[in-house]
């Protein structure tokens, strides 16, 4: 598609829009480069998205028996899980812009290769330390991945085509941490922890093969950048220029945060306060994702109705309800088990309604730079989960320390969006842009 076709198909559906958003003509798909079979092509890309979720979650049922075995504290093991998204952020700042200059096929390879000998010499680790560490290394190999995934659907797609490619890569990513667990879980049946980043290791092995024979570089030599370091702070630098871009960011991130507060306590909170064992955990962890996912389905339906920004303001004030909820019920001991799942599954529902709304109007605000747009909202979101994770473990890994931190969390979400944000003065982003943003 030329730029003049895309500018008259832009100008047909939405005349306004044509007037108001220029064309960038380097962000359209290169007719030159041969699109792969759709389906294998979504497949291909699917299971390196995988892996980042994978990585996260598949050791969370053994996250007390790391604790027993390294002779450490809860609050140590769970630096381990702050160490992958430290890394997660760092991945996506680094390898975003480098696959921008020397192409998608060889920081995707090399990141991946990076996250098989990290997941290998875990196998060796003597002490928490040296595990978080290596767990820092593994998040940056797993953020080639993410990143570049998306990338590639950029280079080879645009507007609907690239929205509907990519929900099925976030199918994908939801599917990803409900199995995640459950595998762990059944794992230790079997082997140690250890075992389980043996797993990892040879599932990006197979990462490798598929990349090196499946994926061609999509993005030609002339269409990189040669700009340097340089030229992505600039980049960074104009983004933090954007009020109501940053606020809807740091929104981002706190929902990220209060999404990661469950994910790094709930493991203490089901399996010591509660006597869940590894795969009765497993299958509990996996039943609160299915409310995330199912919120996420829901977002496209609501968008039909209400505005990306209505959505968001309502989940994020809905989740912050149900942390309240849940904080209470947790402090006065009412209610057991169910009585902290329950609340913490509206918790879930309410972030899968926040988490692509936020992004979506935020990257629809800088459409002409949104592989550094991206990159830097990817890089905050995991940034902000890795600094709140662990104050659920040192507030006491237990229930009423997870509901005050996801509380928390998503208050200062709420205060941000009113005072930074601003959600009754956002203009509705173009319907295209936005739905390839929310996902």
């Amino acid at each position: 598609m030329t730029a003049t076709e895309h500018s008259a198909r832009a100008g047909q559906a939405a005349p306004d829009q044509a007037a108001r958003t220029p064309v960038d003509v380097s962000a359209l798909p290169d007719p030159r480069v041969e699109k792969p079979k759709t389906a294998r092509l979504a497949l291909t890309l699917g299971a390196f998205v995988a892996l980042g979720p994978l990585t996260i979650d598949m050791y969370l049922p053994a996250l007390p028996t790391i604790a027993t075995d390294l002779e450490t504290t809860s609050a140590a093991v769970q630096l381990t899980l702050t160490g992958t998204l430290i890394g997660l952020a760092l991945g996506q700042l680094v390898l975003g812009p480098l696959s921008d200059r020397f192409g998608r096929r060889r920081p995707l390879l090399a990141g991946t290769a990076v996250h098989v000998v990290a997941s290998l010499l875990v196998l060796l680790a003597p002490n928490i330390a040296v595990l978080g560490a290596l767990r820092v290394l593994q998040g940056m190999g797993t953020a080639a991945g993410a990143v570049i995934a998306i990338a590639v659907v950029r280079d080879l797609f645009d507007g609907r085509a690239a929205a509907t490619m990519l929900s099925r890569l976030f199918l994908v990513l939801g599917a990803a941490p409900v199995l995640a667990p459950t595998i762990g879980g059944e794992m230790l049946r079997f082997t140690s922890w250890r075992g389980v980043f043996v797993i990892l290791a040879l599932y990006g092995l197979a990462l490798l093969a598929i990349g090196w024979f499946l994926i061609r570089e999509t993005l030609p030599p002339e269409r990189r950048s040669t700009e340097g370091v340089g030229g992505t702070l600039r980049g960074y630098r104009s983004l933090f220029g954007d009020r109501a871009y940053v606020g809807l960011v740091l929104v981002a991130g706190l929902t990220m945060a209060g999404l990661f507060a469950y994910v790094s306590g709930s493991s203490f909170v089901y399996q010591g306060q509660f006597g869940l064992d590894e795969q009765q955990f497993g299958l509990l962890f996996g039943a609160g994702a299915f409310w995330l996912i199912g919120a996420t389905q829901l977002n496209p339906v609501l968008l039909r109705r209400f505005s990306p920004a209505q959505v968001l303001v309502a989940g994020t004030v809905g989740g912050a309800v149900a942390g309240a909820v849940l904080l209470a019920l947790a402090g006065t001991g009412t209610g057991g088990l169910f009585a902290v799942a329950i609340p913490l599954w509206a918790v879930l529902f309410a972030c899968g309604l926040a988490l692509p709304n936020a992004p979506a109007l935020a990257l629809s605000r800088h459409g002409d730079a949104a592989g550094t747009a991206a990159a830097l909202l990817g890089a905050v979101q995991f940034g902000v989960g890795a600094a709140v994770s662990p104050l659920v473990g040192l507030l006491g890994n237990d229930a009423v320390a997870m509901g005050a931190v996801i509380v928390a969390s998503l208050v200062l979400a709420i205060v941000v969006l009113v005072t930074v944000v601003r959600p009754w003065q956002l203009e509705d982003p173009d319907p295209e842009l936005a739905a390839v943003a929310a996902h």
